[in-house]
């Protein structure tokens, strides 16, 4: 099979539409129209609904898409093994870490390593607070991520690498003291909060924290980049609850002197590395993988 029409396959499901996916890969409509149909004939099924709207993937559709993902990373793995025989690891390796957590604190780290030690792999990190990780490696768009939870999910292997605490980070005009001690959840009743969306691990963690306490969770403002959650925390519009890597990132980047306690109950979450249960990873994969866990090492507490 012409893998040409596996790409041209990809990327009309990821631009969602035909016209599109051509403006993209600079080739006529009907030409693109033409290969989609070969590929549907080819495999005997039809592959995308097309509407008004745009197209949307049958299940034949989302098996083929998964399939093709992991046959064009098999093939580029290929040619970059070819070109780099009898010397270093080579290829393309993508990562997803997921935001609000330990995991987006490393991708610098990850980055670098990465480059000092295979500077012949070429790392793909994903940041995204939108996108399900798990559902990505299942489809094969990713190969690895950092994410909330330790499964199970049909599909993928979980691996727990880290337990993050969550903290309590304010502005002092909240009257909240500094303080060693943790602060009780029923203390923050009715306290104006920025969190992440409703279906973000964070917030889903904080929650359930709050409801278990029979605490009113006053949300005021749903935030998805860190940065911003910092200033608007450092001005007072609100305080926020993240794990403890999240908040030691505000309060190193606040221009505000900030109140950050542990909450209590005790609010955490697992972090943990996960996989394909099916696509065993490729050499540079492997490497990517173990320097990822070898950084996440490094930030777990001291015992003692």
């Amino acid at each position: 099979m012409d893998t040409r029409r596996l790409k041209s396959f990809i990327v009309i499901v990821d631009s969602g539409s035909i016209t599109r996916a051509a403006d993209i890969l600079h080739v006529a409509q009907p030409a693109l129209s033409q290969q989609l149909a070969s590929l549907e004939e080819h495999f005997g099924q039809k592959l995308l609904n097309r509407s008004q709207q745009g197209v949307s993937m049958t299940d034949a559709g989302h098996a083929v898409y998964r399939h093709a993902q992991i046959i064009l990373r098999q093939m580029d793995q290929a040619q970059a093994d070819a070109s780099a025989a009898g010397n270093s690891l080579a290829g393309r390796v993508s990562v997803g870490l997921v935001p609000f957590s330990s995991a987006a604190t490393l991708s610098i780290d990850l980055l670098a390593e990465t480059r000092k030690r295979h500077p012949g792999i070429l790392l793909h990190l994903t940041e995204s607070v939108g996108q399900t990780y798990s559902q990505m490696i299942m489809n094969g768009r990713l190969e690895m991520a950092l994410i909330h939870g330790s499964g199970p999910i049909k599909g993928v292997r979980f691996e727990p690498l880290l337990s993050e605490e969550f903290f309590l980070v304010a502005h002092p005009d909240f009257a909240i003291e500094a303080d060693d001690k943790p602060v009780s959840i029923t203390a923050l009743d009715s306290l104006p909060l920025l969190l992440p969306p409703a279906y973000n691990f964070v917030r889903r963690a904080v929650d359930t924290a709050f409801t278990r306490t029979r605490t009113n969770l006053k949300v005021v403002g749903e935030v998805e980049i860190v940065r911003t959650l910092t200033r608007a925390v450092s001005i007072g519009l609100g305080a926020t609850i993240m794990p403890k890597a999240i908040a030691d990132r505000i309060i190193a980047e606040s221009s505000e002197p900030l109140v950050c306690r542990m909450v209590s109950p005790r609010i955490e979450e697992t972090l943990s590395l996960c996989v394909s249960d099916h696509t065993p990873l490729s050499e540079p994969a492997i490497a990517v993988r173990d320097i990822l866990i070898e950084l996440t090492a490094r930030l777990k507490p001291p015992r003692g």
